[in-house]
């Protein structure tokens, strides 16, 4: 930044859905270049940012975990802003309810209007979408709440193995996937306007990660139960806990009576899976818990999980989750120092 640059005005959007770890960590990162660059030469004396928390009003906010956090404004007070951030939030059981907040709405509007970058971290982009300008734009959001959002807000692409989305015909449009990837969003936002040095010193000061394997890796497989095909919903219910045994397709078709092909054709309607895709996915997620809770080689694994060839088990493997069974073993298995001596 030349001295006569001001720095980019940071509105991070404060509601009582909000979850406080993603809300603060934000705050802090993107705050830290006035202390970092003290000491950092690679930064910027002047800060490239000035961050505020905003809500409906002035004054404090409860948030989800049930501690507030103060916001320095009422967005009614904002005439202007570069970057809009809403944090993650937490959906209560009947899903997000739109229609709670029009000023906050209508004021991220006419931020985007005026030119302000839209961003969410996680399911920040919940908020964000009743703007109407997610529309036909790509986006991710945590993987968990993917079905509830798609419900919510049809007309939005979505990918929640993503980590990362820019859209927009100015890629003003920024969303974050599962919680973590807070990381990315600010990283990204510092390579963008201040230079990829500097997000490499404060990704180091901060020990933030960028996820580059993807979400695919974190995401947890949960068949649909909620189809109403009392048939498929039987089957599906053997199936957990039969998954590894021979020929479990077969096995499912003469349980349901029905004709192969009508079977085939009933439960892929209903879970939205084939019968060989759904089976597949169940021996990997099995196969992904063994490998971070035991010392089994992948190849026992694989025949634990039904694969009696290993090559194959490691080629899909890879295919549902992006990585090898060792690299995925190395991310994600209790570090020996965390186990139990007992």
């Amino acid at each position: 930044m030349s001295a006569t640059t001001r720095p980019l005005h940071v509105s991070l959007v404060a509601i009582p859905d909000a979850v406080i770890s993603t809300l603060s960590g934000i705050y802090d990162v993107l705050g830290s270049f006035r202390m970092l660059g003290q000491i950092e030469p690679a930064l910027p004396t002047q800060a490239p940012f000035t961050v505020e928390i905003v809500a409906a009003e002035r004054g404090a906010v409860q948030l989800a975990s049930g501690l507030p956090v103060e916001a320095h404004r009422a967005v009614s007070e904002v005439g202007r802003t570069d970057i809009v951030i809403v944090p993650s939030i937490l959906l209560g059981p009947d899903g997000w309810k739109t229609g709670r907040y029009p000023q906050l709405i209508d004021w991220a509007r006419r931020m985007h209007a005026d030119g302000a970058l839209l961003c969410s971290a996680c399911s920040g982009v919940f908020l964000l979408a009743e703007t109407g300008l997610f529309d036909d734009q790509d986006t991710t959001v945590h993987w968990a709440y993917a079905e509830a959002f798609a419900r919510a807000f049809p007309r939005v692409p979505l990918s929640p193995e993503r980590v990362l989305m820019v859209s927009g015909p100015r890629e003003e449009l920024v969303t974050s996937g599962a919680s973590m990837t807070w990381h990315d969003l600010v990283l990204y936002l510092i390579v963008r306007h201040v230079g990829a040095t500097a997000a490499q010193t404060v990704a180091r000061s901060f020990a933030l990660q960028w996820h580059h394997d993807g979400l695919a890796p974190y995401i947890v497989f949960q068949g649909r139960t909620d189809h109403g095909d009392a048939v498929v919903a039987e089957t599906q219910s053997w199936l957990a806990s039969h998954f590894a045994v021979a020929s479990p397709i077969e096995e499912m078709v003469r349980r349901s009576g029905l004709a192969e092909r009508t079977f085939k054709r009933r439960f892929t309607e209903a879970t939205g899976f084939s019968p060989i895709d759904y089976v597949q996915r169940l021996r990997i997620e099995d196969a992904k818990r063994r490998l971070e809770r035991t010392d089994a080689s992948a190849d026992d694994v694989s025949w634990k999980v039904g694969y009696e060839d290993a090559a194959f088990f490691r080629r899909l493997f890879k295919r549902v989750t992006g990585m090898t069974p060792g690299a995925y073993r190395r991310r994600f298995q209790v570090p020996a120092f965390a186990r139990s001596k007992t």
